[in-house]
């Protein structure tokens, strides 16, 4: 997560690329919150060790069953740090040009691509609009147009463009659209971020997206692709507390039922 965590959570000071804080707080585990600390820029020497830890987190996902993997670039956390100026100040190997920020990215998807045998089980995922957790850089469409010509060169199982803007545009740079993508990506577009049924639809009829993730609609909407083909309403939005299963009042009380996130009902006709 790099800068968007906090000491309570490790007992260690947060690391990023450079020693610039996020804006807002941290959520800890009694739902209190703190303000993210400015974090400790990781030292070039300890990059490898980073790198063989995502490394071996493929593997046992590999171990483990999985069919593949995603490489989180998005959302602000650790990777997506290195890729943006405006977390990214370094001026060694890792900072200070669009291909030195790509580095870190680089240098992970070769040690997962030698972990699966090669890229085509490997995603990966990028947010260049998003403001989520103080990201959004003034060269942005110069950064992600170039990550995606470089992802473009290995044969990628897909490149995850979180391209709407529902969490928020920072508005520092143009929009980064799927046009843009397709013309730098020759591979499978997945497209994400507050899109609704008729709008993944239009995108992929436009030839600029191969597919449309959703991820919110599914919390209260565990039955959303059945809604989508019938034509159903859709259930109202979670709100953010129970975007993740909550305990009862009372945690010690066994009686009590977890609320949000897996209780959510499906479509009952004429109910």
């Amino acid at each position: 997560m790099g800068r968007v965590t906090h000491t309570d959570f490790h007992g260690i000071k947060p690391v990023s690329a450079s020693a610039i804080a996020a804006e807002g707080n941290a959520w800890l585990y009694n739902k209190e919150k703190k303000p993210y600390e400015v974090p400790r820029p990781l030292e070039t020497d300890e990059i490898p060790r980073l790198v063989a830890d995502i490394a071996h987190a493929a593997a046992c996902a590999k171990e483990a069953g999985f069919d593949g993997i995603e490489l989180h670039g998005a959302n602000g956390y650790l990777i997506d740090q290195f890729l943006q100026s405006s977390s990214n100040q370094r001026t060694d190997a890792y900072g200070g040009s669009v291909e030195n920020r790509f580095r870190l990215l680089r240098e992970v998807l070769e040690a997962c691509g030698k972990v699966w045998g090669g890229y085509s089980r490997i995603g990966v995922r990028v947010s260049p609009n998003g403001a989520f957790n103080s990201m959004g850089s003034s060269d942005n469409i110069a950064q992600f147009s170039y990550v995606l010509s470089e992802l473009d060169k290995f044969g990628l199982m897909y490149m995850h463009i979180m391209d709407g803007l529902a969490f928020g545009f920072h508005a520092k740079d143009e929009v980064f659209r799927l046009a843009r993508a397709r013309a730098l990506f020759k591979g499978v577009i997945v497209g994400n971020c507050g899109y609704t049924k008729d709008g993944a639809e239009a995108v992929i009829n436009a030839g600029v997206a191969d597919a449309i993730a959703f991820g919110r609609p599914f919390i209260s909407n565990p039955d959303l692709v059945e809604r989508f083909r019938k034509g159903y309403e859709l259930a109202p939005p979670a709100p953010f507390p129970v975007w993740y299963e909550s305990p009862g009042d009372d945690p010690e009380d066994p009686t009590q039922q977890a609320v949000g996130y897996s209780d959510w009902a499906t479509y009952v006709p004429n109910a």
